[in-house]
């Protein structure tokens, strides 16, 4: 599975689970490299997630930002489509 069919899959489940999800169109576009693709509030929950293939690897700001974010109390996963379950229950919670 692609990173884009994935990624449809999540934000479907996340809206589904009452979840509003916020992605950038065009990561190419930031001023600083390497943020999670997916912002996921439903209050008074927060938290991001980056995407990968199951086969995908994080760059090194991605690395740089997950850690940052982290180090900051904000709740960071890397999910992949392997993950689906957990995905699920994480998002179902």
């Amino acid at each position: 599975m692609n990173e884009a069919a994935f990624q449809s899959q999540v934000v479907d489940l996340a809206k589904w689970c009452g979840w509003k999800v916020f992605h950038w169109p065009d990561s190419r576009r930031v001023t600083q490299p390497g943020w999670p693709d997916l912002v996921f509030v439903r209050a008074p929950e927060f938290f991001c997630a980056e995407l990968k293939t199951n086969t995908g690897r994080l760059s090194k700001d991605q690395v740089q930002v997950l850690s940052e974010l982290r180090e900051s109390g904000i709740e960071v996963h890397v999910w992949r489509p392997k993950d689906f379950n957990a995905i699920t229950a994480r998002l179902r919670h």
